[in-house]
């Protein structure tokens, strides 16, 4: 047999595994509202930052969405696109290169489409996530998070229902890229920057702009990410 050290986890994963298990227990329903984070803290005995860095787990994962201030519901189950892409994500069968091509073929144009139908609904949800990546920068689960969920409001904006199920069903795989290059100097400011122009560009409705900023940011996360690999050989 092989022995690997056990890796201890953290109260806040303890929190979401404890949650996770609930949803897929059935415990926890689509459109069930979980209890305040006050609530929660005192069912599990835990800090209050602690169940709010769990919530952002389940969020990040596509478990949960938000309602309204500090209050969250269990989300419509996950679509099958989903389940195959983490299939591949376990076999090792999705390389770098092919996630971005699929990133620019679908988010280039995802950026036009929201420039074009986007609501200020919308625009007030990529700028609150703008605000949890500046927050998040001493913390990587926090800034991947939030940036995620940048890309997924730009997505949800397009009004195209299969635009969207395919931004969830990629986003393990985002998350493992992104985790990569999160500790490269000035990499997440960079990101935070282009974000804001790429919110710009949507938010004044300029669909060629909107585009052109997101395909620059896209080849430079390419870049970054296909950098730290290269190093770490």
């Amino acid at each position: 047999m092989i022995y690997q050290p056990i890796e201890r986890q953290k109260v806040c994963e303890l929190v979401a595994n404890h949650l996770i298990r609930q949803i897929s227990d059935r415990r926890l329903k689509p459109g069930d509202t979980l209890a305040a984070e006050r609530e929660l803290t005192q069912a599990f005995g835990v800090g209050r930052s602690s169940v709010r860095e769990a919530l952002r787990i389940l969020e990040s994962k596509g478990l949960i969405r938000p309602v309204g201030k500090g209050t969250f519901a269990v989300a419509e189950y996950a679509n099958p696109l989903q389940h195959s892409v983490r299939l591949l994500l376990a076999l090792q069968e999705i390389a770098l290169p092919e996630l971005f091509e699929v990133r620019k073929i679908l988010e280039v144009e995802a950026a036009g489409l929201a420039a074009m139908r986007r609501t200020d609904d919308d625009l007030a949800e990529m700028a609150r996530r703008i605000e949890e990546m500046v927050e998040g920068l001493s913390s990587q689960e926090r800034y991947i998070a939030a940036d995620l969920q940048f890309h997924l409001a730009i997505a949800a904006a397009t009004r195209n229902r299969i635009a969207l199920h395919v931004m969830q069903a990629i986003r393990d795989a985002l998350h493992q890229a992104l985790a990569s290059i999160f500790l490269i100097p000035g990499s997440p400011q960079q990101s935070l920057a282009q974000h804001k122009e790429i919110l710009r560009a949507i938010s004044a409705g300029n669909q060629d702009e909107a585009r052109q900023r997101m395909r620059e940011h896209l080849l430079r996360v390419e870049g970054d990410i296909r950098d730290a690999l290269v190093a770490g050989t």
